[in-house]
């Protein structure tokens, strides 16, 4: 994506009058933390917006994290959301990102208040969670083809990121500030020492093994 032109959908909606959102979530794949969501309405004049928005997987660590403090600064609007280990398990890993992603949404829509009318909501994938509060589409791979869902691709993946770093210093032993709770083998071997933490999903394969040893 160039940043110097809207989609057609989103011209789309500009043209009506109301705001796009774009809605993805990060981290339904790991072994320990939260899957987190974003949800962003960027300004339908394209130069205000962020240049050189993309799929967050595609991006450095250092280029992701230089574009999220500018969508925050930019964006319209913007929120991240999350839902926990412990509701992962519960829900299952599709399931929690639909709440995720229905959470960053509604928080989303509080700030904007009611002066603001949300016309679309843009979420990457094929499916879509239910109850939100305004027209949805589901877009797959639209991380790389909408810029405000790639903008929310960004946000959620930084907010991930940091919470694994943050949760690091609590439980160093599992390298977590490397491996953001994927399943790298310091893991893999710290979690069969010392066990699975109350972020651990017990839920995942590798980690219910390790508590049946």
């Amino acid at each position: 994506m160039s940043g110097r032109l809207l989609s057609l959908r989103e011209a789309f909606w500009a043209r009506s009058g109301g705001l796009v959102c774009g809605v993805d979530e990060a981290g339904r794949g790991p072994w320990a933390g939260p899957l987190m969501a974003g949800a962003v309405a960027l300004s339908p004049d394209p130069a205000l917006r962020p240049q050189g928005l993309r799929d967050s997987k595609k991006l450095s660590e250092a280029r992701r994290e230089a574009l999220a403090e500018e969508i925050r600064a930019k964006a319209l609007f913007w929120a991240v959301a999350e839902a926990s280990a412990a509701e992962v398990d519960e829900l299952n890993p599709l399931q929690a990102s639909m709440t995720a992603m229905l959470r960053a949404v509604e928080m989303l829509g509080a700030a904007m208040g009611r002066d603001q009318p949300l016309a679309c909501i843009l979420i990457d994938g094929n499916r879509l969670p239910k109850g939100l509060p305004a027209p949805a589409e589901a877009i797959v791979g639209g991380d790389d083809l909408e810029e405000s869902i790639a903008a929310a691709s960004i946000l959620a993946k930084t907010a991930r990121d940091q919470v694994m770093r943050d949760l690091a210093k609590l439980h160093p032993q599992y390298g977590w500030e490397r491996n953001k709770g994927y399943g790298a083998p310091i893991h893999r071997a710290a979690l069969a020492k010392y066990g699975p933490t109350a972020h651990h999903r017990r839920s995942y394969k590798p980690v219910a093994q390790m508590i049946l040893i």
